[in-house]
């Protein structure tokens, strides 16, 4: 999987700017949290060394990655990557929306805004072309998670169970289990999807 600070592939300046604040947050929500690096790791299902190196900004982890550390911190993926921390209105203009997956056929998500409410709380806008698709790990008991459907038909994948979601209809499920979210027809599939992470407790 291509490491989330490459896919946002704005340049170098931002890229920098985006890996000291990644190493940044990660530190300070550790210390926020009370947890050593062999805690978090434990937590998030990390290594130890791959923490070290995200706090020491030498390494751009994958999307994967920082998505399991921000469970284990929980806070969103905007909170550990955000570079100040904003007003309590905070407008992401549109080409500030930060790409973090994407494929050479085009299928990509985006992260339009997120914030902590009080667990993490983001928007996502997904493009997935025909015959392509992807997993997303479980997370927390009572994450939730909303997907509207606005081109083509989803199919959702939830513990194994398929649902087939066409243009104009919603689906809200439980994603402390396996989840797939997969274009099987022959046209683009667009969605735009709500994640609810419960705060750490």
């Amino acid at each position: 999987m291509n490491s989330v600070i490459q896919n946002i592939g704005r340049n170098v300046s931002d890229l920098d700017l985006l890996t000291q604040s990644l190493a940044r947050n990660v530190k300070r929500w550790r210390t926020e949290r009370g947890f050593t690096l062999d805690t978090l790791a434990a937590r998030a299902g990390v290594s130890r060394g791959m923490l070290i190196q995200i706090e020491q900004a030498r390494t751009n982890p994958s999307i994967g990655t920082v998505v399991k550390i921000g469970d284990a911190l929980g806070v969103s993926v905007t909170t550990l990557l955000d570079y100040e921390q904003g007003p309590k209105v905070r407008i992401v203009p549109a080409d500030q929306a930060v790409r973090l997956w994407h494929t050479d056929a085009g299928s990509y998500n985006r992260l339009l805004a997120g914030t902590e409410a009080p667990g993490p709380l983001e928007m996502w806008d997904w493009l997935l072309m025909p015959g392509e698709g992807s997993p997303s790990d479980p997370h927390p008991n009572g994450s939730v998670e909303l997907v509207h459907v606005t081109a083509g038909e989803l199919t959702l994948t939830v513990d194994g169970v398929v649902h087939h979601v066409p243009t104009g209809a919603s689906v809200s499920f439980e994603a402390n289990v396996p989840h797939r979210y997969a274009n099987s027809g022959d046209a683009p599939l667009e969605m735009i999807m709500t994640v609810s992470v419960p705060p750490v407790r």
